[in-house]
């Protein structure tokens, strides 16, 4: 069955809360979801050298590659949190896992959803934007998106990919808001088709997410999405199959990858 888990309502998740860098975890339970949050401020990027040998070297090479330091910092910082979450599930130092990518739904090349190599490893996704890291973690397959609020001309310029029940439903909404409701939709939308594997090889407008209502389509059958609450300025989203327990969002201390 079908079910949106959202703050407001429902299977409501735990209350975020402070957690400390996990050394081991047990794997995730079917139907249980795992959301780690990592908070990034732009001072702590600019005086943070956190240890960057466990990166592999595709990592080094696309952290050498954006122009931006800050923008290098908030990968590499990703990056890390993500290799030592993982690490701490599999029993393995964060150095040591490594990475595969799923066939794609969409053409069967292998550029699909990003996996761990070692088998009967728990699915992953992970998401960066703003000054925030989403990763989400589960048994079976999921998708993370988080996002900031974007500027107004953002909200005018891609709405129009999404679905037009979404699209009626952002421009319904008061003028001040339209960014908010717009970025809660999409962070659903990415969520979901990073779940799927295809990402934005898919089109935005064939599938409904939205708030519901009256002569809105249904939601995608056998996913479940979940509004993450992530504090204001920002908007997150989880999906993945059926979910049959309350979830947490466990929020890491920047401070804990120099480590």
């Amino acid at each position: 069955m079908q079910r949106h888990l959202d703050p407001a309502g429902g299977l409501r998740p735990d209350h975020g809360f402070d957690a400390p860098w996990p050394q081991t975890l047990p794997a995730p339970a079917a139907g249980a979801l795992d959301l780690w949050l990592l908070h990034t401020p732009e001072p702590w990027l600019r005086s943070a050298s956190p240890d960057r040998s466990p990166l592999d070297e595709q990592e080094r090479g696309r952290a050498a590659s954006f122009v931006r330091p800050l923008d290098a910092a908030r990968y590499v910082a990703a990056h890390l949190m993500l290799r030592r979450v993982l690490g701490a599930y599999l029993d393995l130092p964060p150095g040591e896992v490594t990475f595969v990518r799923e066939e794609c739904p969409c053409c069967g090349e292998p550029h699909g959803r990003p996996a761990v190599s070692v088998p009967g490893a728990p699915h992953f996704s992970m998401s960066h934007g703003g000054d925030l890291v989403l990763v989400g973690v589960a048994a079976a397959p999921i998708g993370v998106d988080v996002e900031q609020l974007p500027a107004a001309h953002t909200v005018s310029d891609v709405s129009g990919a999404l679905h037009p029940a979404e699209r009626r439903e952002i421009m319904a909404a008061p003028e001040e808001r339209r960014a908010a409701v717009f970025t809660r939709l999409w962070v659903r939308k990415e969520a979901y088709l990073k779940g799927l594997g295809t990402g934005l090889g898919r089109s935005p407008d064939l599938d409904y997410l939205g708030n519901g209502g009256p002569g809105t389509p249904a939601w995608p059958a056998g996913w479940t999405i979940v509004d993450v609450p992530v504090g204001s300025g920002h908007a997150a989203a989880a999906v993945r199959g059926g979910l049959h327990s309350r979830y947490d969002v466990r929020r890491l201390n920047p401070e804990g990858l120099a480590a």
